[in-house]
């Protein structure tokens, strides 16, 4: 009988290149009978449990832990969980070493070894205490004369002698420097190897692996929620119908919604998850109070009325025929999953809110593991191989960027084929990179997932170190669910932010909160800004494909607003030309059986979501929705045995109600087409009220919408430009910053945007909210010397202010901006001399004033360099763009983009860049790129035309490209016939 005793894999960080899936097949091959994981820490234990019942080999579950002795010394001792009481005391060992200093202090060790057995090989009076505290669980490697069982040691880190060199590249990415031939005794042992070993010693080995008899215990720890004077099941019931109510309007609920919440909270409660609804509408609540915007739903949650009635989700089930047993139904086992979506910037108020209530033991993030993919593998290989930087470079520019393998390269690139076979360190580097490649590389925190528990989290799962003052487990999601743990993913998103930013700027205008819930979802104007497309920051419906699916449906209700978002996806999108048709009378509506009018009429005749499929399977086979619900799941697993039996039993429902056994089969198979392509309906109906919100802002606000749109580009000039023109198209008014009205970021006064002080380059944050603290106390400034004596010398900082002036942010003081430049000196002067710091108060400052303070002179600078000041300290024009003048009647840098290739044009823009190299002649040409007002484009300028034009191409030089268009690599750009100066 072959056994492994000291199997450390992958799930060690670098530590190890042993797989799971490897691992598998080899302990099969060796005819091994029990293998036992002995990492550092718990990370992939429950896959190590998975993989040794596939291959029917007894698992051992251990972790090696540093232990701190009475002596105070230190040594790695194994424990491993020999039953229950060992199992949760390895988690609290491997808990405590995460969380607590890194190794296990003596006086814990009497609370944490029952149950285990320990696994000893350093020195002989810490084995001593090891022995005296557990006699009949210590086990050694080395002669003793005190009756400890002597086992074989042999720490294994890599399966076959040929994965050495790998596995000393992998140690060495963890900073540590190894020989192959210091590592080889680290190789996996054969069957015939320890067929060879002393058979005592084997046999003893053996006997402590089989000691160990623990099945990782799997549970559904569902959290509780705080009640008083009465249970959480009567508590969600109470609150559930009187919110109703409330949300409604009525003091009776209808006979349809009454029908329906009723039997929704007969399912969640006899499901036993009426306290997860409480937990959800609690933070929801805390949310409201807090006034972070939260997102009105996500995935098939959003198709509970019981979520509508407790404001966890802002979408009615009714209105738009949501089935709840697409989200929950008895046929479904699996936890319900509500996904909440927040404010970037809040939701983890959320969270430290959560954990505070429940407590950081029963509250705790999710880890998650990032891999080497490929090409991580192939540099860091290279570079652990001590290859070139060059090279590395190289190698960089042969792989795909694209997410790929090294196989699929390999086989795509004949260049790399050519590199890998030049040489020996070239093969050698390809198949360590490939035997590296998808390896662990970091333990990281997952940005959203949270498990709550009843009970403490160290009982069911082990935990570490988080983020934010919070532990995380050490296993991932999967495992996580696995054990019975609930998470809910708490996420962020940017949509809500931009949202959130629009809601506070419309109640800096107008001093109400707006409510986006009660938008009416039949505005004239929002429908014809989505009809032409002009779909620019409104969420999902940015991209060329969704303006064009807008424009050939023409959406004239929310619910095609929904379609187009359930159709807009691989397959599913080659029918929008048939649902616009059919939309607009163009084609007569046909469907599949007339049965199926009620279902499909909605959507044309055409499939688009899975509830469809689902109320299909109801009306033809009789099924419940539970019982479709398994139907297309069958189908999109693609079991085949499982969806024979559903084919059966769909068509035996579907003769039992009337239909032939013809009709019935074209049905399934129609039901089979479609349900891969079938979208959740609930997730478009309350995603898409995101993106009608946002298109009803911009049709309505347009400056509110575009000031959150361009703080959210600060930093990104060329998103920033393009944004900036459409803002002006929109009849928005778009100003330089300015010191007396501007914020932090984008702001509005009425239809007028003003740029943000934080989009200045080289603006300290702390200069900027100096200046706005002290506007608030002091008041507008009305001049350079006020400003200097208001921020006092001591916060009137030279070099931000002239950012300040560059960017025109000082204008409104009525002087040039030259002349403020030269006056900066002279008000610093001024303020150094009357109010040094704020400690001198600004009235008393004032008192010793005689005079006013003279402006220096400057000579006067033209309206291109002012431009160019702008351009330089914003990274954009906003008074006004050098092209303004001349571009007007030409072609535009977007236009270009929908031109065909070979078209000719002629276009101005100003050089950003040039780089100048050599043809294969020996001449020069040059790659320029060159920008308008709107966007940037590539002209290719071959020699010829190069040596008239090199004299132009000059960064900031405002050109005429006279050309042709072509298309290279997905981009478009032009191959300029001849470039001169607008005349």
């Amino acid at each position: 009988m072959v056994v492994y005793s000291q199997i450390r894999t992958s799930a060690d960080v670098l530590q190890s290149t042993i797989r799971l899936t490897s691992l598998t097949s080899f302990l099969q091959q060796q005819q091994a009978t029990a293998c036992a994981i002995v990492n550092t820490t718990l990370h992939g234990l429950l896959p190590f449990a998975r993989a040794c019942e596939e291959a029917n080999v007894h698992a051992v579950f251990g972790v090696e832990v540093p232990v701190q002795f009475a002596d105070d010394s230190k040594a790695a001792v194994i424990f491993y969980a020999m039953n229950a009481q060992g199992y949760a005391n390895l988690l609290k060992l491997s808990s405590a070493v995460e969380t607590q200093g890194g190794f296990i202090q003596w006086r814990w060790l009497k609370s944490y070894h029952q149950g285990c057995i320990m696994a000893h090989h350093t020195t002989y009076d810490q084995l001593v205490a090891l022995q005296q505290l557990a006699p009949d669980t210590v086990y050694t490697s080395v002669a003793n004369d005190l009756g400890v069982p002597l086992i074989i040691k042999h720490p294994t880190y890599f399966l076959t002698e040929p994965e050495a060199f790998s596995y000393t590249i992998a140690r060495k990415m963890a900073g540590e420097e190894l020989a192959v031939e210091d590592v080889l005794h680290y190789c996996a042992y054969t069957k015939e190897q320890w067929e060879a070993m002393q058979a005592e010693l084997c046999q003893t080995t053996e006997q402590m692996l089989m000691r160990c008899q623990v099945t990782p215990p799997v549970g559904q720890y569902m959290p509780k929620f705080p009640v008083v004077e009465q249970s959480a099941e009567q508590m969600l019931q109470q609150l559930a119908f009187t919110q109703l109510k409330q949300r409604l309007h009525c003091e009776e609920l209808p006979t349809a919604y009454h029908e329906r919440l009723s039997y929704e909270l007969e399912v969640i409660i006899t499901m036993g998850y009426a306290d997860y609804f409480l937990i959800v509408a609690d933070f929801m609540q805390f949310a409201r109070d807090k006034n972070i915007l939260t997102g009105p739903g996500r995935g098939s949650s959003a198709s509970s009325l019981v979520a509508y009635a407790l404001a966890i989700t802002h979408v009615d089930p009714l209105q738009y025929g949501l089935l709840f047993e697409r989200f929950l139904n008895h046929a479904r086992r699996t936890l319900p999953d509500i996904d909440i979506d927040f404010v970037d910037s809040r939701r983890q108020t959320v969270i430290q809110y959560v954990a505070q209530k429940y407590g950081k033991l029963h509250v705790a993030q999710i880890s998650t593991t990032g891999t080497l993919a490929m090409r991580a593998a192939a540099r860091e290989v290279a570079r652990a191989m001590d290859f070139d930087a060059n090279v590395i470079d190289y190698i960089a520019k042969l792989l795909p960027r694209r997410e790929s393998t090294l196989h699929e390269a390999y086989q795509g690139s004949a260049e790399l084929r050519q590199f890998i076979a030049a040489n020996q360190a070239h093969q050698l580097w390809w198949q360590t990179a490939c035997q590296l490649e998808g390896l662990p590389r970091n333990q990281s925190i997952h940005a959203a997932g949270i498990v709550l528990s009843p009970v403490p989290i160290i009982e069911v799962a082990p935990i570490q170190l988080g983020n934010d003052e919070l532990f995380a487990t050490q296993w991932a999601m999967q495992e996580v669910e696995q054990a019975g743990l609930l998470k809910i993913d708490f996420l962020g998103l940017r949509n809500l932010t931009i949202l959130a930013q629009i809601r506070w700027l419309y109640y800096q205008q107008y001093r109400q909160w707006l409510d986006f819930n009660t938008l009416p979802l039949d505005d004239a104007a929002t429908f014809t800004l989505l009809q032409q497309g002009d779909t620019t920051g409104v969420f999902q419906l940015e991209s060329v494909g969704m303006r064009e699916a807008l424009g050939l449906i023409q959406p004239t209700n929310f619910l095609d607003i929904a379609a187009v978002s359930a159709l807009h996806r691989p397959g599913p999108r080659d029918f929008i030309p048939l649902y616009a048709r059919r939309k607009h009378g163009e084609e007569p509506i046909v469907m599949p059986h007339p049965d199926l009018a009620p279902i499909l009429t909605e959507t044309y005749g055409v499939i688009v979501y899975q509830e469809q499929i689902l109320q299909i399977a109801t009306t033809f086979a009789g099924m419940s929705v539970g019982e479709a619900d398994i139907l297309r799941r069958a189908i999109s697993k693609k079991d085949s045995a499982q969806l024979n039996n559903e084919r059966s039993h769909f068509i035996t429902g579907a003769l039992n109600n009337g239909y032939d056994e013809k009709t019935a089969t074209t049905i399934f198979e129609m039901i089979v087409r479609f349900a891969n392509y079938g979208f959740v309906k609930s997730h478009a109906v309350a995603y898409s009220l995101i993106s009608y919100q946002l298109a009803f802002m911009k049709a309505n606000y347009p400056s509110l919408f575009y000031a959150a749109l361009l703080t959210n580009a600060v930093g990104d000039a060329t998103k920033t430009q393009t944004l900036l023109h459409e803002a002006k198209r929109h009849g928005v008014i778009v100003k330089a910053p300015d010191i007396n009205q501007s914020e932090r970021y984008y702001t509005t006064v009425q239809t007028t945007i003003f740029v943000g002080l934080a989009a200045i380059k080289n603006v300290p944050k702390t200069f900027i909210q100096a200046l706005l603290t002290t506007r608030k106390a002091e008041g507008a400034f009305t001049s350079i010397f006020d400003m200097a004596m208001k921020l006092s010398a001591e916060h009137f900082n030279e070099k931000a202010v002239a950012q300040l002036i560059y960017a025109g942010a000082l204008d409104s003081f009525d002087q040039p901006r030259e002349v403020l430049l030269a006056t900066v000196k002279a008000a610093k002067a001024h303020a150094k001399l009357h109010r040094k710091t704020q400690a001198i108060s600004l009235a008393e400052a004032q008192r010793v004033i005689f005079g006013t303070p003279k402006h220096e002179r400057a000579n006067d600078v033209t309206l291109r360099e002012r431009l160019q000041w702008e351009k330089d300290t914003l990274g954009f024009y906003v008074s006004e763009h050098p092209l303004t003048a001349i571009n007007q009647a030409s072609i535009t840098a977007p236009d270009i983009e929908k031109c065909l290739a070979g078209t000719q044009v002629k276009w101005f823009g100003i050089v950003q860049e040039v780089k100048v190299l050599r043809t294969k002649k020996g001449e020069q040409m040059a790659f320029v790129q060159v920008e308008d007002e709107f966007a940037g484009l590539s002209v290719t300028v071959f020699p010829k035309v190069y040596r008239q034009a090199a004299p132009l191409l000059i960064e900031e030089t405002i050109i005429c490209v006279e050309g042709v268009v072509e298309h290279r690599n997905g981009k478009v750009q032009i191959q300029a016939k001849q470039i001169t100066t607008p005349s």
